[in-house]
């Protein structure tokens, strides 16, 4: 069975989205949504960098996509700095029955728990409306700490703490307002940036440690969040721009969920813009990695490296992120209507074996 698709959005994933859809057998890429006017009217295939046309274009008009009908919408409009604006998109698109896979916002993943009703419950009314399903992830929140490391405690005797890392070089990431508007690299260390503000961390990865507690059968006390920086020894630039000495130049963040006084789930992010910063911080495998760390009995400790066909990890996190959305849109249109989590679907696996 063929499912009819729309792609919401041509930005860093949006464009792997794009390419995915394509390459999938049972997929069909029926239309596009671009914010910018100066996207209207080209080809898909343009847009994606595919090197070739796919005769779908990109449209402003929201209205003509859903009056397609498609069976889901990849949803991978940047959330951050418009959240208000990605609930409404989602609820509008749910309430025309529409499925949805999204990469925001990141706190729907699993948001009992994380955000209030009154966030959540609109979106599970728009669902419950147009009889269709709403399921957010990715790579990171997402499949690096939810099917991942609970495929890991699959083989545990005790579990004594699920850690989950993501160890990257945010150098080469083309994203000039998340790199420093948002996580404040390139700032002054005395000023705070929107990330680090008290509580957004656990926003955008309480529903990490939540859903892996919830997948472990365990009832978390509580959630908490800690986070330090280091300055740049010197000047130098990035892809996205140029960091000042003094500035801030790495991070390194956890949200903990809390068991009797101790963390049980945890997720820590370490994120250097030059190698040679944080050297006592835990350090990559390759130029990049995804690690979950199991500790009990025994001791495991897995490493996902990441590089892109292109030879940069920043590519490959960002084409995960893109596959994880698409790779699951048979198994999202199959769901009963709602908000799904990771834990409502099967294992998801990719398409496309070369034979």
């Amino acid at each position: 069975m063929t499912h009819r698709v729309v792609q919401w959005s041509t930005g860093n994933v949006g464009r792997h989205a794009i390419a995915g859809i394509d390459a999938h057998p049972e997929l069909e890429l029926v239309g596009v949504w671009v914010s910018n006017p100066d996207k209207a009217g080209r080809d898909a295939g343009e847009l994606a960098g595919l090197g070739r046309t796919l005769g779908v274009e990109a449209t402003t008009d929201a209205d003509a996509l859903l009056a397609l009908e498609p069976d889901c919408v990849v949803y991978t409009a940047m959330a951050d700095d418009r959240l208000m604006e990605a609930l409404a998109d989602l609820q509008r698109i749910l309430r025309a029955g529409v499925n949805v896979v999204s990469s925001s916002p990141v706190f729907l993943q699993f948001p009992d728990g994380v955000v209030p009703e009154e966030v959540s419950g609109p979106v599970r009314a728009a669902a419950t409306e147009g009889g269709a399903s709403l399921w957010v992830n990715g790579v990171d929140p997402g499949f690096a700490n939810d099917w991942l490391p609970l495929v890991l405690t699959g083989v545990c005797e005790r579990i004594d703490e699920v850690r989950c890392f993501e160890i990257l070089d945010y150098s080469t990431y083309e994203n000039r307002k998340v790199v420093f508007d948002i996580m404040g690299f390139g700032g002054p260390l005395d000023e705070t940036p929107m990330l680090l503000q008290p509580g957004v961390l656990s926003l955008a990865w309480g529903s990490v440690v939540r859903q892996l507690a919830a997948g472990l059968g365990v009832e978390l006390d509580a959630v908490e969040e800690s986070y330090e920086r280091l300055p740049a020894p010197s000047a130098f630039d990035i892809s996205c721009g140029t960091i000042a000495e003094g500035t801030a130049a790495a991070l390194r963040f956890e949200v903990r969920g809390m068991r009797g006084g101790r963390p049980v789930c945890v997720l820590e992010h370490v994120t250097r813009l030059r190698p040679d910063l944080g050297p006592d911080w835990p350090q990559p495998s390759g130029q990049g990695c995804y690690r979950v760390q199991v500790t009990g009995e025994p001791n495991y400790t897995l490493d996902l490296r990441l590089v892109g066909t292109d030879g940069d990890h920043n590519t490959a996190g960002l084409k995960a992120t893109a596959m994880r959305l698409v790779n699951a849109i048979p198994a999202v249109v199959a769901a009963p209507p709602g908000l799904l989590t990771a834990l409502d679907l099967p294992l998801v696996t990719g398409r496309g074996l070369v034979s």
